[in-house]
């Protein structure tokens, strides 16, 4: 069985976004060798998420409205504020969001339903975080 690892490093100007990081898999994917198997993508930080979804804006502009009714910023009005941290909402965000996704990968392609997208949702940005491409199979 072979494994393969890829890091990637996001860095987000804003506080929160969403990015297509479809075709970086792809490419991990075609580099590992990997026909058959599995492909987990997740984010190596606790105010980031991976997750799958189509990638149309109005969805994407959805998003944003639902976890901001959901977890909204307030600097001010989470207990995790006490840390000295101003993200509890980041990180509430993310719990919604997901922390990972799982890929079968069948004959070298991302064995994915229609419209389905990587994409990596940042919650508290302006500063580099990775996300982990781990490809197990044969």
């Amino acid at each position: 069985m072979k494994s393969f690892r890829r890091e990637l490093n996001m860095t987000i100007p804003a506080r929160r976004g969403f990015v297509n990081i479809t075709s970086e898999v792809e490419s991990a994917l075609r580099e590992s060798g990997v026909r058959e198997g599995l492909c987990l993508v997740n984010a190596m930080h606790i105010t980031a998420s991976v997750f799958i979804n189509d990638d149309e804006g109005g969805l994407h502009q959805d998003f944003e409205r639902w976890l901001e009714g959901l977890a909204p910023f307030d600097p001010n009005g989470y207990a995790h504020h006490r840390t000295g941290e101003d993200n509890g909402d980041a990180h509430l965000k993310r719990s919604l969001m997901g922390r990972e996704v799982v890929v079968a990968v069948t004959e070298g392609k991302l064995d994915f339903g229609p419209w389905e997208q990587i994409f990596y949702g940042e919650f508290d940005g302006r500063r580099c975080k990775r996300v982990l491409i781990k490809i197990i199979g044969e």
